[in-house]
């Protein structure tokens, strides 16, 4: 096993430590040009994924940066304390790159995704090798708890990777329905937000049957706009909600106004950079669809990048800002948690679940996603000790904060796969009839739910392509 590890760390982390935009340039531009895309056409396209990626990066850190220091007066001026400090994203995926576990997690996960695509169990091929820590750290959780059993850390991890590749292919009608991308068009994504989106469609059949008048109340920022203006533009919501969280931390009248410009200027500019990546893709796009139409009977693959590509839609930004305060109140009074929410109070970690299972209906989202905010609290609460020691372990400890502080991110992705890993690493730790129960019941509902959802996405999609039939017929009709 350990010559597996060294030669996974050897292959990958020369490429990983070049960090995510250098990364995926090199490794879209490379795919093109060996779908005989011109040399030109293919740098073009990985110049423009990796700009994306860094505009997408700077934006969210501009809004993360700016509210925080308004959310922590307000939480100074509670006199609530909470324990545990939420650093964000980065410090996390700095500690999992720093475990020499992370990249035999990716070289596994590389290999069942050619073996899915050998099969035809998916038609995904995941370039975002980056984001493969979202799993990796499951994996490196059982690990923790488990005294290192890697044979569970394992099982675990190809579990989950085999449902995100078959995920990938499920969501990508809706992606082409929201984003307006055509057909030929190969973008879809496997990131770990969207393995959330069984449990969110619980919630969203719920709303289907018992309550489903709350649509006649829906709105969207489009909708909005046409109907009042400005008012109601991508911009406008941005100024509303950076006002509400300079008022709520009671700020001065000057840092009022930088708020509601900062988070204005933000809202907009995730419209705008979303619309990146589906260009960027748009030459490698071209190169599949030739080499699939010469080379294997026209069969269509789809390429998973990060996220961000659904940025374009104003309903995630919106919600993620609606639900910052919302999930600042419920951290205040949920018990068992101990987290402050600061580096994760914009939810991006749920929002694009909670876009693409709603299909951009506001007032479900909001409502759906504050029913989740507590899942991602406690995960994260009940992953601090793992994370601080790991920090510690490879000297990735932020500084400016004392040794003594448990760390965590509040809204990491896949929070429900966190207490999968740790119930299946104490299990590993110590054998018991009460833990395996638990393990069982635990792994029975995750797989069953997972199934159910997939039914559900199969008859959306045959929806569409029903829309589309009509659609062509009445053309010639026409």
């Amino acid at each position: 096993m350990d010559i597996i590890i060294d030669f996974a760390n050897k292959i990958f982390k020369p490429l990983i430590d070049l960090g995510a935009p250098p990364m995926m340039f090199i490794i879209l531009a490379f795919l093109a040009m060996l779908m005989r895309v011109k040399p030109s056409k293919a740098i073009e396209g990985g110049l423009k994924l990796a700009i994306a990626l860094t505009g997408m990066g700077a934006i969210i850190g501009i809004l993360t940066g700016s509210f925080a220091p308004a959310l922590q007066d307000f939480v100074k001026s509670t006199g609530i304390q909470l324990s545990i400090t939420d650093v964000g994203w980065a410090p996390l995926a700095t500690i999992t790159w720093g475990s020499p576990f992370t990249l035999y997690f990716l070289l596994l996960l590389v290999i069942l995704n050619i073996v899915m695509l050998i099969f035809k169990k998916t038609n995904t091929l995941d370039v975002d090798i980056f984001n493969f820590w979202h799993l990796a750290i499951v994996g490196l959780i059982v690990l923790y708890y488990s005294n290192n059993n890697l044979l569970l850390a394992t099982l675990l991890v190809l579990l989950i990777g085999v449902m995100k590749f078959i995920n990938a292919d499920l969501m990508k009608p809706t992606f082409n329905d929201m984003l307006k991308m055509p057909s030929t068009n190969p973008t879809t994504t496997t990131h770990m937000n969207f393995m959330l989106n069984p449990l969110i469609m619980v919630f969203d059949k719920i709303i289907d049957k018992f309550f489903p008048f709350i649509d006649k109340y829906d709105f969207d920022a489009t909708t909005l706009n046409k109907k009042i203006g400005f008012w109601g533009s991508k911009f406008a919501i941005g100024v509303y909600l950076g006002a509400f969280v300079g008022l709520l931390g009671q700020q001065s009248v000057k840092e009022i106004f930088t708020l509601a410009f900062t988070g204005g200027m933000c809202l907009e500019l995730f419209s705008v950079i979303g619309t990146w990546f589906i260009g960027a893709v748009e030459p490698l796009s071209k190169g599949i669809t030739d080499f699939m139409s010469k080379r294997l009977k026209g069969r269509t693959f789809n390429i998973g990048i990060d996220w961000p590509f659904v940025a374009a839609r104003a309903e995630m930004w919106a919600v993620a800002n609606i639900l910052a305060p919302i999930m600042l109140i419920i951290a205040l009074v949920l018990p068992g948690n101990k987290i402050l929410p600061l580096g994760g109070i914009i939810a991006i970690g749920l929002t694009p679940a909670l876009l693409i299972v709603t299909r951009g209906r506001v007032l479900r989202m909001v409502i759906i996603g504050t029913f989740m905010l507590p899942v991602f609290l406690w995960s994260g609460t009940i992953i601090a000790p793992f994370v601080t020691k790991t920090a510690k372990s490879v000297g990735a400890f932020p500084k400016g904060i004392s040794d003594s502080v448990l760390i965590t991110h509040s809204t990491l992705e896949g929070p429900v796969e966190k207490f999968l890993a740790v119930t299946i690493g104490k299990l590993g730790s110590e054998f018991r009839i009460q833990n395996l129960f638990f393990v069982i019941v635990f792994l029975a509902i995750y797989i069953l739910l997972f199934a159910w959802y997939v039914k559900q996405m199969k008859r959306r999609n045959e929806g569409y392509k029903n829309t589309v039939k009509n659609k062509s017929s009445e053309k010639q009709i026409v």
